[in-house]
């Protein structure tokens, strides 16, 4: 029987997106993985939350974060000159070129490798140039609905942050989850022994006030 592609979520506003697309891009090698860009302030926003780079103290922690991280995986990786940004340009960019592995490489090296602005379709003109992308394409309506149900199907598929690797179904959310997501691809029944079963319905002893 064919494997089931793995679907992969992602947002150019997130570091850590970039990261693990290095991880990615070797699993497509063997599997098929769908691209997915969507919009993550969009997700956060369904879920009532707030972003890593929203909060003090954690921002600052975030950024350092994922400097260490990069420097671990031998990965080259320089802020661009503000985060967060709006990140729509890009992802109607990455969407207007079908979301293919080049117009997402291209995007991410120009913002997360090289630490350019990625917040205007001015600022992605070299990019948009070398993909041979119609700068009018990124505002059509076919592009923004396209960006829009891509969040939307994220959401109603239980995505709640960036980046996500689905499994059959099974939300891996993080570049430090890869190795867990591996693991699943390697033993389908990895996520079926009774603690994993036990833990996904596990009672709340205690919720937060609003």
């Amino acid at each position: 029987m064919e494997a089931t592609p793995l679907r992969w979520y992602f947002d150019f506003i997130s570091p850590f997106s970039f990261l693990h697309w290095q991880k990615v891009k070797a699993l497509a090698v063997t599997r098929e993985v769908v691209l997915v860009p969507v919009v993550f302030g969009a997700i956060l926003d369904a879920l009532g939350q707030k972003g890593p780079a929203e909060i003090p103290g954690k921002r600052e922690f975030t950024y350092r974060h994922v400097l260490w991280q990069a420097q671990g995986e031998g990965v080259s990786l320089r802020f661009p000159p503000a985060h967060p940004f709006n990140p729509l340009a890009a992802l109607r960019a990455c969407v207007a070129a079908g979301a293919s592995p080049q117009a997402v490489d291209e995007l991410f090296n120009w913002i997360w490798g090289q630490g350019n602005a990625g917040d205007s379709v001015a600022a992605l003109e070299p990019v948009l140039a070398r993909l041979g992308i119609d700068i009018a394409t990124l505002s059509s309506d076919a592009t923004k609905a396209t960006l829009r149900q891509n969040t939307e199907d994220a959401i109603a598929r239980g995505v709640f942050g960036v980046p996500t690797l689905e499994v059959d179904g099974a939300m891996f959310w993080g570049n430090d989850a890869h190795a867990f997501a591996l693991a699943a691809l390697a033993d389908t029944a990895l996520l079926e022994t009774a603690e994993m079963q036990r833990v996904a319905t596990l009672p709340v002893g205690i919720a937060r006030r609003g």
